[in-house]
């Protein structure tokens, strides 16, 4: 029988970038699934803080030089690599001079959130998915963690739904405890309407609404089939979305259940076998 394919899109991971619990998560994870023989690939961005060198990262010559569009736009697309020999794991890191080369993450030494935020965050999305295509490699799980990687879903589920690397592919999405994230910050209501302009229509984005930290999850959850509560005091609105939506939600037993999680995969896996 086939290995089910896991796919981790996270905007951080240790020990390359550590801002919050997702990253030791994102770690931990994908490792323990590759030594319970489920196959993964890790994507994350390349931001300006990773240390190359000391983390030893090389570029992908066959991966890189295709360009995203982004807000009418085209922007390179540069495809990095990482190892880690202990874990016998490969990390893929997006890189973009213009949205990435910066030395903060979200917000700039005043402690105020990137204006282009959103443009960051849905050049990362379609560069990701378009990054397993050129892989060559067809998860059956796509598995979200941290509001930066959400328009992964609908993405999915909207555009990428009919391309043979994506058919029938479940969406996982890990809920953290991101507000401080945001705070009053939005993505702006351009975050769903400049994903209009190239690749969905304007109805199907609408759900991100104003770009608020509820409205982002709000449109990422709307595509998601199974919800991971990864963390405690979880927004409460967010909440009430997924229960509102009905979406099944999968609350692991401790940060290391990964029996819990490896139960799940193989279960979502099996449903599309079975279909």
């Amino acid at each position: 029988m086939a290995k089910t394919k896991i796919l981790f899109i996270t905007h951080e991971m240790s020990p390359f970038l550590e801002i919050s619990k997702i990253s030791e998560i994102t770690r931990q994870l994908p490792q323990a699934m590759q030594e319970k023989g489920f196959e993964i690939r890790i994507l994350m961005p390349r931001f300006g803080n990773i240390n190359e060198r000391r983390n030893r990262l090389h570029e992908v010559i066959r991966l890189s030089g295709m360009n995203i569009v982004v807000d009418n736009n085209d922007n390179p697309l540069i495809i990095k690599v990482a190892s880690l020999p202990a874990a016998r794991m490969q990390v893929y890191f997006l890189d973009n001079e213009e949205y990435f080369q910066r030395k903060k993450v979200f917000k700039d030494e005043n402690g105020k959130f990137f204006e282009d935020n959103n443009e960051r965050s849905l050049f990362f999305c379609k560069g990701a998915l378009e990054t397993v295509k050129k892989l060559g490699w067809s998860p059956d799980v796509v598995h979200c963690h941290g509001w930066f990687t959400a328009m992964i879903p609908l993405y999915l589920k909207k555009v990428y739904q009919d391309d043979p690397t994506f058919k029938d592919v479940k969406v996982f999405y890990s809920l953290f405890n991101e507000d401080n994230d945001f705070g009053a910050d939005t993505l702006t209501s351009k975050y769903g309407e400049m994903a209009a302009q190239e690749d969905v229509s304007a109805e199907d984005a609408a759900v991100y609404g104003s770009g608020s930290y509820v409205d982002v999850y709000k449109g990422a959850l709307t595509y998601t089939d199974i919800v991971v509560k990864a963390d405690d005091n979880l927004n409460a609105d967010v909440l009430k979305f997924v229960e509102e939506q009905n979406i099944r939600v999968f609350t692991p037993e401790s940060i290391d259940d990964y029996e819990g999680y490896s139960t799940l995969y193989e279960e979502f896996a099996s449903e599309e076998v079975e279909a």
